[in-house]
């Protein structure tokens, strides 16, 4: 099978030439680039009113909800939000909008609303999924 021609690093100025995107430096600074960003939402919305609201409520809700409705007595150790907030800070700091889970009903009630592995449920991303001879299985692909 003939080997792919190197490529410039798709860094503006960088002349490296690389298999596809960026050289080595310049991922190890975009992952970096990209982990600070993640940090600085999450300590946006994860602060120590949140700390406090959390509390609150595995204090006032000490056992896991889902386990309760089946007849088990399991410590939450989770804050869960039952409606997804999806970055709305009214509903992400809304009490009656939280729940005390326990991790393993935490992780399972995650899954099925994210459709697993942060993955929107039901919903494939369109153009990359390829069949088995590599072409894309979107028929608005420009390759098709």
């Amino acid at each position: 099978m003939p080997v792919r021609p190197k490529r410039p690093c798709t860094h503006p100025g960088c002349r490296a030439l690389t298999d596809g995107g960026r050289c080595e430096a310049h991922q190890k600074e975009q992952r970096q680039q990209s982990q600070s960003r993640r940090d600085n939402q999450h300590l946006h919305l994860y602060s120590t009113q949140w700390k406090k609201i959390r509390a609150m409520v595995l204090r006032d809700r000490p056992l896991c909800t889902e386990c309760e409705k089946q007849g088990r007595l399991v410590v939450a150790t989770t804050c869960d939000h039952i409606i997804p907030h999806k970055g709305d800070l009214t509903l992400f700091y809304d009490q009656d909008n939280l729940q005390g889970l326990c991790v393993s009903c935490h992780s399972r009630k995650t899954a099925a609303d994210d459709g697993g592995y942060g993955n929107a449920k039901g919903k494939a991303k369109v153009g990359q999924a390829c069949g088995v001879d590599g072409v894309p299985m979107d028929r608005g692909h420009h390759w098709r």
